[in-house]
């Protein structure tokens, strides 16, 4: 709790920054029209209110920065119309609607009489979180991924909260922490385990994954994880409504003692929250108490790759992890975690053992190899996972099945767009050689699907290669090499 002294500055009050010169300056000048707007749209003042819930957010940084222990007692004014709004327009136009059915569009036709009223029964407790929807998304293996879909103002709030949130635990969450965070994403993991693999002495590499840990999340410890931070107990009877609201599904709603639903905009933040308790501070407590040798962590919300100097700090530390997590009712997942020999060395050792080529690890999409650049050095190499491609040539497939008898024009545009977004993530260095399969492969779909046009084949392959350069991107690196990007980003 913080002192009297320090609440009468503190950024957890809300306050007003004065505006009397501005407005003594202002009356002098003559104001202008307003901007036209198409017939029956309401003005949102969205600038202005962008401004103000960008200046009551810093302050709440500002004080999470600076007061490291000291618990936010007064969060819930922080959710007011401005940031419900900004909330809202952050929101995707297209989702999936929830049990209410509500779209985006929908609700954006009336959104300033909405707001208003969600924000006043937020405040007064009498909003009340609605139960999710289920639905299951295919997994690149082919298995499927239940996710739940909560209904629009759901969102909204929770997105909201997510806001406040991130003010706070965004000045805590350790460095090494990349996944669902802000100005963070794969990219950013993925250069900084690069970096650290060719940096560092690593010579072992431990690829850990948490069992079904969306769902195994003890409500009770992250409750109290959270509490260590908010004091305000209305913020944590809105996170406590969300993960009681149950799961819709074939007209029955269940709920559960534990888990976090998986697809909800605040899962993410509370998964961050969970792990940095249980497993970052600890990990981080270890390698400077415990590793013999250098260590390196990289996690991605529930993906962690640990890399070691000496086999047996890493043999001890996946011990220590194992015992630890099943502190907190979580587990590592048995076939998806291994210990490999890995790094600039592991060529030239497991060649005197005679044991062939060091094994590969997965993460975030990409196969990790041990490679040699042109002039025999040890060159850390990316390629796609190939279950990744397989899985988005599959639904290639599927969708020109269903666009088969459009024009050549509008298939080919709709393919240059799947390969382009494609190669916005995967075209990273080392990686063209998998770019071009994806392109041959998803060339050699379309014209079996054209083939199947007509029972007189005659589309012949010369024709297929000019369509081909017509329309499809040619393979081309979009991505700076890691180490390049990652000295930007992080320049000491």
């Amino acid at each position: 709790m913080m002192h009297e002294r320090e609440k009468s500055d503190s950024v957890i009050v809300a306050g007003k920054p004065t505006n009397k010169t501005a407005l003594a300056a202002a009356e002098l000048v003559e104001p202008r029209t307003g901007t036209e707007r198409n017939t029956g749209r309401q003005s949102t003042h969205r600038t202005q209110g962008r401004a103000r819930v960008s200046q009551a957010l810093d302050r709440v940084r500002r004080a999470s920065k600076h007061r490291k222990k000291e618990r936010f007692t007064a969060l819930l004014h922080q959710i007011d119309v401005d940031l419900l709004r900004e909330s809202f327009f952050a929101l995707k136009r297209n989702a999936a609607a929830g049990v209410d059915g509500q779209t985006w569009r929908d609700y954006e036709a009336d959104l300033e009489q909405r707001l208003p009223d969600l924000r006043a029964r937020v405040h007064r407790g009498a909003y009340r979180a609605q139960p999710c929807r289920r639905q299951y998304v295919p997994k690149p293996d082919g298995k499927q991924r239940p996710i739940a879909v909560a209904a629009l103002e759901d969102k909204i709030v929770q997105k909201a909260a997510v806001a406040v949130l991130n003010g706070i635990y965004e000045e805590d969450f350790l460095g090494f922490s990349y996944g669902f965070r802000p100005k963070r994403g794969p990219h950013d993991a993925l250069d900084a385990l690069s970096v650290a693999i060719t940096a560092k002495k690593v010579n072992f590499i431990l690829d850990a994954d948490i069992r079904s840990f969306f769902d195994s999340v003890s409500r009770n410890w992250l409750v109290r994880f959270l509490e260590h931070r908010i004091g305000d107990r209305r913020i944590i009877r809105l996170i406590r409504k969300w993960l009681k609201a149950g799961v819709l599904e074939d007209g029955v709603v269940t709920t559960s003692e534990t888990g976090t639903g998986q697809g909800l905009v605040i899962s993410p933040l509370l998964a961050n929250v969970y792990l940095h308790y249980v497993f970052d501070l600890w990990a981080e407590r270890w390698r400077r108490s415990e590793a013999t040798g250098d260590m390196i962590i990289v996690r991605y919300a529930d993906d962690l790759v640990i890399g070691f100097q000496h086999e047996a700090d890493a043999r001890r530390f996946q011990a220590a992890m194992r015992a630890r997590l099943a502190e907190f009712a979580l587990s590592i997942h048995p076939d998806k975690t291994r210990l490999i020999e890995f790094g600039r060395f592991a060529a030239a050792r497991r060649a005197r053992r005679r044991l062939g080529k060091p094994e590969t690890f997965d993460f975030l999409g990409f196969t990790f190899i041990c490679g040699h650049s042109r002039k025999g050095k040890f060159l850390l190499k990316r390629r796609t996972r190939r279950d990744r491609r397989r899985g988005k040539l599959r639904e290639v497939k599927e969708e020109l099945r269903r666009r088969m008898h459009q024009p050549i024009p509008a298939q080919g545009a709709w393919l240059a767009q799947v390969i382009r977004g494609y190669n916005a993530y995967y075209a990273v260095p080392t990686n063209s050689a998998a770019l071009g399969a994806f392109r041959h492969h998803v060339r050699r779909l379309w014209m079996r699907t054209l083939r199947r046009r007509s029972q007189k084949d005659r589309f012949s392959w010369e024709r297929m290669q000019r369509l081909a350069d017509d329309w499809l991107p040619q393979p081309r690196i979009l991505h700076p090499w890691p180490n390049i990007r990652f000295a930007v980003k992080h320049s000491r």
